[in-house]
């Protein structure tokens, strides 16, 4: 489960560089002056700066994967283990039409994820827990799953959805920051101090919560991918086997930049900000598959 926090942390970093960036060169304040009351300019404004941040997330993603987990990409199998992970891949890459994405391993407890900006160009990682921890046609069909989400182009609708967040948490942290620094700092020249501190401020607030709106997509992609799994496979049962197996392991502790884009997440008080849904309805929803043939 690591693509999702990764890409939204991030995303909101950047976002918050790039308001310190036009502050320092004074763009911000120009776009205060010019748009302060044409809420169609400080709408194109908040839409190019939010996609900016979400695309940048986008292409830095793959990277991003690769140091946080410190992940070791195959380049040649030096063991049996390995040629079967990449061949594994490659068999389910060919079969689900997208290319060959890189193929790594890290350390950890049980745990896989799939990132990248293109369908042909993606990686899929795997845990040294998770390979151990499984036989292969588990093992299989979690590898099927990231491959789905690659086929599914889930990160560049992820970077979508994300973009149209992001324009209304800049157009409403800057409506916000207006109105904060003419009512309370009593400004004249406006876009100052006061304007400044609670755009940040705002653009913080906000951007967690637009992340519910992200989450829920992410919930949602999953359950496409455990059909996309099925799918590959010809049958749900391994996948059905897959998520039984890790709901009875303590999901492996991935960096939290991380826990969006793998296997499993956990639910709780803080459901909403879940990026995976509960195991129990994954595994009643490919049943349901099963029945219906």
């Amino acid at each position: 489960m690591k693509r999702i926090v990764l890409f939204l942390l991030t995303n909101l970093a950047v976002m918050v560089v790039l308001s310190i960036v036009l502050r320092l060169f004074g763009l911000d304040r120009v776009a205060y002056a010019q748009t302060g009351l044409d809420y169609t300019g400080l709408l194109a404004f908040s839409a190019v700066v939010g996609f900016t941040g979400a695309i940048i997330s986008l292409l830095m993603s793959k990277h991003m994967a690769k140091w946080s987990t410190g992940a070791h990409v195959i380049d040649r199998p030096s063991n049996d283990a390995e040629a079967w992970l990449v061949e594994t891949v490659r068999r389910l890459a060919t079969t689900a039409g997208v290319g060959m994405p890189e193929v790594a391993i890290y350390e950890g407890e049980p745990n896989a994820f799939a990132t990248g900006a293109f369908k042909n160009s993606a990686l899929v990682a795997v845990s040294t827990g998770l390979l151990q921890s499984m036989n292969k046609e588990e093992a299989e069909a979690v590898l099927g799953h990231e491959i789905a989400h690659v086929a599914n182009g889930d990160m560049v609708t992820l970077t979508l959805i994300q973009g149209v967040v992001n324009t209304f948490v800049v157009f409403l942290s800057r409506i916000v920051g207006s109105i904060v620094d003419k009512a309370v700092f009593r400004s004249e020249r406006g876009g100052g101090p006061g304007y400044f501190v609670t755009v940040i401020v705002c653009q913080i607030v906000f951007g967690i919560l637009a992340s519910i709106i992200v989450a829920w997509f992410s919930r949602q992609r999953e359950f496409r991918a455990d059909a996309g799994s099925a799918r590959y496979l010809g049958n749900p049962t391994p996948m059905v086997n897959a998520l039984k197996r890790l709901g009875g392991l303590e999901p492996g502790k991935l960096p939290k930049a991380m826990s969006g884009f793998g296997i499993t997440d956990k639910a709780g008080v803080m459901a909403l900000f879940s990026t995976h849904p509960p195991i129990e309805q994954r595994i009643a929803a490919l049943q349901g598959m099963r029945t219906t043939g």
